[in-house]
């Protein structure tokens, strides 16, 4: 084997967050749908049914997006800045991005009936589209059944739907401006950051409601359009000047819902609960805790041990009201 085979899907946020790395990496890959087709071979490398899935050169499989760009960034590394404490941001964002955002991404495709039938087809066309007419009309019918069934498990419910909607337009109405005067979250080249926040956009701009409703944001929709293959232009720029834009995003949404929702997740599961009930941002959550979710906030608090000592880190982090969730 010479190249990468990357398995994903269009439809899957991390599937297209590591097909942009591989193509900022100038990787030599194949991107394959996963579909029938090739499912014999996805099983041969998989240990879990999720895409994307990375079968190295050496016939070994990859997967979760975050895992999989940290292990291929080892060999020539260009995400992570030289600031250690800007690095850890760039973690922390592209976190906040792959487990909250995509409660965005997730809630619009399915609360919304629009998006839920133009979802579905796309997905019935991927699985069955060569069977003709008919069986993608029962796809879609199948698909969209289950789907709507899982919006509690990205906490969506006509109690948590102002939250999550207004938490939408406001990231979007953040990094917009944010985005002004830089294409990349952290200046002149993409970051961890970018990949997690993008992936979430991304299909966001795919889908109907929401898309109309990032037509009022040009800056991130050039973004949305540029991280599709995205290239170096510049340095990374230093905190003194993404702070203007950047502090907005980590304190109203990375300190006062990710990272609050993150701990209480946790904390469910560890006392076993089956759901979990909290006051977030003023108004009440309740949810099934996630396993997933907690193991990721372990990472991220991992992350932080190993860099808590970086010039200006605790000071953003205390100001910003994540430093308490992340010490643990």
């Amino acid at each position: 084997m010479s190249g990468y085979r990357v398995f994903g899907s269009e439809l899957s946020p991390y599937s297209v967050k590591v097909r942009s790395y591989f193509r900022y990496k100038g990787l030599p890959h194949d991107w394959l749908l996963r579909s029938p087709a090739n499912q014999a071979e996805f099983q041969k490398y998989a240990k879990l049914p999720l895409v994307p899935l990375v079968v190295t050169p050496e016939g070994e499989g990859l997967q979760d997006s975050t895992p999989i760009i940290e292990r291929l960034e080892v060999a020539a590394p260009s995400l992570r800045p030289d600031d250690a404490a800007l690095a850890f941001l760039s973690a922390l964002l592209e976190e906040y991005g792959d487990e909250w955002g995509n409660k965005w991404m997730f809630h619009y495709r399915w609360a919304y009936v629009p998006d839920t039938w133009a979802t579905a087809e796309r997905i019935a066309q991927q699985m069955v589209g060569a069977q003709g007419t008919l069986a993608v009309a029962q796809g879609r019918a199948a698909v969209a059944e289950r789907m709507t069934g899982r919006l509690g498990f990205v906490g969506s419910n006509p109690t948590t739907r102002p939250l999550i909607e207004a938490s939408f337009k406001r990231a979007l109405e953040i990094l917009d401006r944010h985005l002004t005067s830089r294409p990349y979250v952290l200046g002149g080249r993409p970051a961890m950051a970018d990949f997690g926040l993008w992936g979430q956009f991304y299909e966001a701009a795919t889908d109907p409601t929401p898309a109309a409703i990032m037509r009022n944001a040009p800056n991130i929709m050039a973004w949305v359009q540029r991280m599709v293959s995205p290239k170096a232009e510049g340095p990374f720029e230093n905190w003194a000047a993404l702070s203007p834009g950047l502090m907005p995003l980590l304190t109203e949404e990375v300190g006062r819902l990710f990272l609050p929702w993150s701990t209480a997740n946790a904390e469910a599961i560890a006392k076993g609960e089956k759901t979990f009930t909290m006051t977030l941002a003023g108004a009440q959550w309740t949810q099934e805790p996630q396993k997933y979710h907690a193991r990721s906030l372990q990472e991220i608090r991992r992350k932080y041990a190993a860099a808590k000592d970086a010039s200006g880190l605790a000071d953003i982090l205390e100001k910003t009201g994540c430093l308490g969730f992340l010490r643990g």
